[in-house]
């Protein structure tokens, strides 16, 4: 691990650039397609889309080619939102892989992509099966990808995290983390620290989750990696105001939403504009977080894979009227992001807005209404039953 100083005497994060990746189109489609993978590796999606669409599409004929430009679209599909249209293009994938021509390895990668498919979805369940299914099919492969054993586990802890399982997460990031040390590559490893990042958090262990994310920034930074570095500042922002650290925070989350702009996602975009948000809010700053979350919910409209940044953002507009005593106004943005959640799915999400609404409801007098909410939040949260 990374020590706590590392990204900070690194180069500054406004000099982090992309990398230029090599595209000799000349030697043909095989080419082309190395070339829009590594380019979909380093977030830089519309410069694959662009490349591939340079070839007719006879040019993907053969059976192995054709599978890898199923795989790079999707993908790219999936991350501009545009799930169904990214789930037809798997669906072809997957009754392609089926064919004696692969092997389970590959057969492998297409579950570990409907899985990221599903989660993108939230449908935890499903992801989670198929990230399981993805796992074991390759390791009966006759040739095992490493690199598919580190994203599945990776993308499975994500599911975990979303359940609470805490345990299981770590287990899978630890699975994550040696599979992307055999493969030797530190972009792959950059992901598992991330998670571990995301766990560590959850967990309150805030200083190692700020280690672990720096460690993960230094070598999306080195790679010039602008999305993924913009998604570990965001992670690091909020890492420095829990730790206390109110103007790092702001710097490290400003730097994140203009990153997250030079790679071109608005998302991104929204989901710093939306932490920045939090800590005007927790700083007595009601009207700038305001201002803030009303632009990141704008971004963010319509864009079902994003749900839980989406239910934090309303849940934020919500806290900002009922600093300011508007209980109409404060209601009417918890009923939004309760309705976020429970498309999400996550009981963690769902207790937040409960204790916020219980919240609303003792700072108004009804001390009954706001107790039965904040125990349905902790019934939520709730790790036995019996």
């Amino acid at each position: 691990m990374a020590a706590a100083a590392t990204v900070l005497e690194a180069p500054p994060l406004t000099e982090i650039r992309p990398v230029l990746v090599e595209v000799s189109v000349g030697r043909g489609a095989e080419a082309a397609v190395a070339a829009a993978e590594r380019l979909v590796d380093a977030n830089r999606h519309e410069e694959a889309v662009a490349l591939l669409e340079e070839f007719p599409s006879e040019a993907w004929r053969p059976q192995k080619l054709a599978l890898r430009h199923l795989l790079v679209l999707s993908w790219v599909d999936m991350v501009r939102g545009r799930l169904e249209r990214a789930g037809e293009l798997l669906w072809q994938a997957d009754a392609l892989a089926r064919s004696p021509h692969f092997d389970a390895s590959e057969r492998a990668e297409v579950l570990y992509r409907q899985g990221c498919l599903a989660l993108r979805g939230a449908r935890v369940a499903e992801a989670s099966s198929l990230f399981t299914r993805a796992i074991e099919t390759n390791d009966r492969s006759a040739n095992p990808s490493r690199t598919i054993q580190a994203h599945a586990h990776e993308w499975r802890a994500r599911c975990h995290v979303l359940r609470r399982d805490w345990a299981a997460a770590r287990r899978d990031v630890e699975r994550s983390l040696d599979a992307a040390d055999a493969v030797g590559d530190p972009q792959l490893r950059a992901h598992g620290l991330f998670q571990a990042s995301i766990v560590a958090e959850r967990e309150r262990q805030w200083l190692l989750a700020r280690c672990y994310a720096e460690e993960a920034l230094e070598a999306y930074a080195a790679h010039g990696n602008l999305l993924s570095a913009a998604r570990t500042l965001n992670n690091l922002g909020c890492l420095e105001f829990l730790l206390g650290n109110v103007a790092t925070a702001e710097r490290r989350l400003c730097e994140a939403a203009r990153i997250a702009a030079d790679a071109g996602s608005d998302a991104d975009v929204a989901q710093a504009s939306s932490s920045l948000a939090q800590v005007y809010l927790r700083t007595d700053r009601p009207g700038e977080a305001r201002d803030r979350a009303l632009a990141a919910e704008e971004l963010l409209e319509g864009r079902t894979d994003f749900l839980d940044e989406l239910g934090n953002v309303q849940l934020v507009l919500a806290n900002t009227f009922a600093a300011e005593g508007d209980r109409e106004g404060c209601e009417a943005w918890l009923d939004r992001a309760e309705e976020s959640f429970a498309e999400l799915g996550s009981s963690s999400h769902l207790a937040a807005a409960w204790t916020a609404r219980g919240d609303v409801a003792r700072a108004h007098g009804d001390a009954d209404a706001a107790a039965d909410l904040y125990r349905r939040a902790v019934e939520a949260l709730q790790d036995f039953h019996f």
